[in-house]
């Protein structure tokens, strides 16, 4: 047997113990920066709020936050208090449970793309367009507030709920 084929044996056998369960998971949010680091992501996309995440060996992250909340990139974001999405080197795709304010709409991502890091620029789909965006918004996790209104209830105006509800 080879040196190399015996090393992959015990690195196989240590994961094995390290991660006897099928999925990894974690409860802290400053793991959920390292292992996005690790996919060639940047850390700061998902806000301080995490409290775990569970990487399934198929590639589906789950990130489970305190609760639903607003943050700022370059414009702002909604974070459901549970973000799906499939985990491959430098993309998170299909994700689910964020959107993010575009003029006064609010738009699902569907993907986040880093393709060329050297490159600085991150790209958000957003269905109807590619969002270009440096790669340095997302050095730090952004600080995520409780949703207003206007995320809770999109479709309904000053005057069902009256004009004290939107202040």
């Amino acid at each position: 047997m080879s040196l190399t084929h015996i090393s992959f044996r015990l690195l196989f056998l240590s994961l094995l113990i390290v991660f006897p369960e099928s999925a990894l998971s974690s409860s802290s949010s400053n793991s959920i920066q390292n292992l996005l680091q690790s996919q060639g992501l940047p850390g700061g996309l998902f806000p301080h709020d995490v409290k775990s995440f569970t990487l399934h060996p198929d590639g589906l992250l789950e990130v489970i936050l305190d609760r639903p909340c607003l943050a700022k990139f370059d414009t702002r974001v909604y974070f459901d208090s549970v973000v799906r999405a499939n985990l491959t080197y430098g993309k998170l795709m299909g994700m689910k449970g964020l959107s993010q304010k575009e003029l006064f709409l609010w738009l699902p991502v569907k993907d986040i793309m880093v393709d060329d890091p050297s490159s600085g620029v991150i790209v958000f789909d957003i269905g109807v367009a590619h969002k270009q965006l440096s790669l340095s918004l997302f050095e730090d996790p952004p600080v995520c507030r409780p949703p207003d209104l206007e995320v809770l209830q999109p479709n309904i105006g000053r005057k069902k709920i009256g004009f004290e509800a939107l202040r």
